[in-house]
C-alpha cells in the first residue's frame, strides 16, 4: 500500500524540497502552506502522515497537531522546527506528534525518520490484526464441536480461565491440549501479555534447564552472554509446559518452587528472581503411574494439577467428526483456492467410522490430503487414503466381491498402516508383523505397495 504524506510549510522552497525528496522515494505526496489549509485537506481525505512546521500564518502547527489527534485518525506527525524553538517541538512530541526534525532539514535524515515510522506503524497494525485472529482463533465459543463431552470442556475453560490457578490437561496426542491451553490464556485477564510454550520432550536434557530459567554469561561452555529464560521472558503472562512428564526430575524441583514461591534461579548464579506468572501444563501420559515408577515427582504433580482438564477422544464425541470434517474442509479449499462442495456419503460414513488413532491432528491431516486429490465437486472415498477403502467396502457387502478380492485388500491396507507407523522401515516392520524381510518385499510386489 503507497502511504500518502502531506507537507505544510509557508516557505515554498521547503516544502517544493521535501514533496520532491519524497515522491522520488515513492510516496504520494500533497502540500498546504498553512495549518488552516492542511486542517481541510485532512478532514475531507485521510492521510498516513502529515510533516509540518510550527511556525505558520491562520494556524499553527501547534494548533493543527491538536486538532488531528481530536479528528481520532490514524495519521503520524513529524514537527519541522528551528533549533531556537526546540521547546515547543518537544511539548508537540508531549501532545501527540511522533517525532521531529530541526531546520535546516537534512533529507537523508528525514527519510529514514519517514522509512521508520511507516514501519513501525505497519507493525502495530499487524500486531492489532493478529492479536484479533488469535483472539478470534481461542474463543472456544468459535471451536469446532457441539458434543456434551465437548461442550463440558468449553464451561470448564470459561470457569477456570479468569482464575490464576494451575492446570494439567490431559488427553491422547492429537486432541488439542495446547488449543486448550491457549483458549485458557486469551480468555483471562492475562491476555494482553505473552503466551509462551516448550515441550519439555524436545530439548535435551543438558539445554532445557538453561531455556526456562535463562542463564549468565560463562555459566557453562558457550554461555557467552546472559540469556533470559522463557519462564521470565513469560512475566506477566502464561507459560505453557508441553508434556511434562518428559521433564527431567532433577529438573523437576527447580520447576516445582517456580510454581510455589512464584520465583526462579538462573543458571550460573543464586540470584532469586521474582515471576509473576501462570503456569499450565500438559501430558498424554497416566502421571499416577509415572510417579509410582520413579519417574515424576508427586509433590510437583499436586501442584500442576489444582485443576485437571481431561480431552476427550473422538471415539468420545464422534457427533463432533462430521463438523470437524467440514471444517478443516472450508479451511483448506480456501488455501488452496478450490471449489468443493463437501463430501459424498461414501466418504463421510468412512470418515466417522474410522478409528482415529491420531485423534484430530490424524483427521485434519487426512481432509488436508483428500482436498489436495479431489478433482470433482465432492470428496469421494477415492480421495482418502487406502485404508480407507477397505472400511467402506465392508459397510456394504454387494461390494466386496470375492473374500480373496477382501483379504488381498485388507493385507494391503494392513502392511501400507505398519509401514507408516514406522517410517517406512521395512526391517522393524518385518518384525512388528512377525514376518521375514524377504516376505515384505515379495508383499509390496504382488499388491502393488510403491515402497
Amino acid at each position: 500500500m503507497i502511504q500518502n504524506i502531506l507537507i505544510v510549510d509557508d516557505e515554498e522552497i521547503i516544502k517544493d524540497s521535501l514533496s520532491f525528496i519524497l515522491k522520488k522515494e515513492g510516496y504520494e505526496v500533497e502540500e498546504a502552506s498553512n495549518g488552516k489549509e492542511a486542517y481541510d485537506k485532512i478532514v475531507k481525505k485521510p492521510f498516513s502522515l502529515v510533516i509540518t512546521d510550527l511556525e505558520m500564518p491562520f494556524m499553527k502547527g501547534t494548533e493543527l497537531i491538536e486538532k488531528i489527534i481530536k479528528l481520532n485518525v490514524q495519521t503520524s506527525i513529524i514537527v519541522i522546527t528551528a533549533f531556537g524553538s526546540l521547546d515547543t517541538a518537544i511539548t508537540a512530541l508531549r501532545n501527540g506528534a511522533d517525532d521531529y526534525i530541526l531546520k535546516p532539514v537534512d533529507f537523508d535524515e528525514l527519510i529514514i525518520k519517514v522509512n521508520k515510522l511507516f514501519e513501525i506503524k505497519e507493525l502495530l497494525i499487524e500486531n492489532k490484526i493478529l492479536r484479533k485472529e488469535i483472539h478470534r482463533d481461542f474463543d472456544f465459543e468459535n471451536i469446532v464441536g457441539k458434543s456434551a463431552p465437548i461442550k463440558r470442556i468449553y464451561e470448564m475453560i470459561d470457569t477456570v480461565a479468569e482464575t490464576d490457578s494451575s492446570v494439567l490437561i490431559t488427553g491422547k496426542s492429537g486432541t488439542g491440549k495446547e488449543l486448550v491451553a491457549k483458549s485458557l490464556h486469551f480468555k483471562s485477564k492475562r491476555s494482553k501479555k505473552p503466551f509462551l510454550a516448550i515441550n519439555c520432550g524436545a530439548i535435551s536434557e543438558n539445554l532445557i534447564e538453561s531455556e526456562l530459567f535463562g542463564h549468565k554469561k560463562g555459566a557453562f561452555t558457550g554461555a557467552v552472554s546472559d540469556k533470559e529464560g522463557l519462564i521470565k521472558a513469560a512475566n506477566g503472562g502464561t507459560f505453557f509446559l508441553d508434556e511434562i512428564s518428559e521433564m527431567p526430575l532433577n529438573l523437576q524441583v527447580k520447576m516445582l518452587r517456580a510454581l510455589q514461591e512464584k520465583e526462579i534461579t538462573p543458571v550460573g548464579t543464586s540470584i532469586t528472581l521474582k515471576i509473576d506468572v501462570r503456569f499450565i501444563a500438559s501430558t498424554n501420559r497416566e502421571l499416577k503411574k509415572e510417579i509410582a515408577d520413579g519417574r515424576f515427582r508427586e509433590d510437583l504433580y499436586y501442584r500442576l494439577n489444582v485443576i485437571e482438564i481431561d480431552l476427550p477422544t473422538l471415539k468420545d464425541r464422534t457427533d463432533d467428526i462430521p463438523l470437524l470434517a467440514d471444517h478443516f474442509l472450508n479451511k483448506y479449499r480456501t488455501e488452496m483456492n478450490k471449489r468443493i462442495k463437501g463430501f459424498t456419503d461414501e466418504a463421510m460414513r468412512a470418515i466417522i467410522t474410522y478409528e482415529w488413532k491420531g485423534e484430530v491432528r490424524e483427521l485434519e491431516n487426512v481432509i488436508e490430503r483428500a482436498v489436495i486429490f479431489c478433482k470433482d465437486d465432492f470428496i469421494s472415498i477415492k480421495d482418502l487414503p487406502d485404508s480407507f477403502t477397505f472400511i467402506s467396502d465392508a459397510s456394504d457387502y454387494s461390494k466386496l466381491g470375492s473374500l480373496e478380492d477382501s483379504v488381498r485388500r485388507y493385507e494391503k491396507n494392513f502392511i501400507i498402516k505398519a509401514l507408516e507407523a514406522n517410517d517406512n522401515d521395512k526391517e522393524k516392520t518385518a518384525e512388528q508383523l512377525k514376518v521375514g524381510l524377504s516376505t515384505i518385499y515379495r508383499k509390496l510386489k504382488e499388491l502393488g505397495i510403491n515402497s
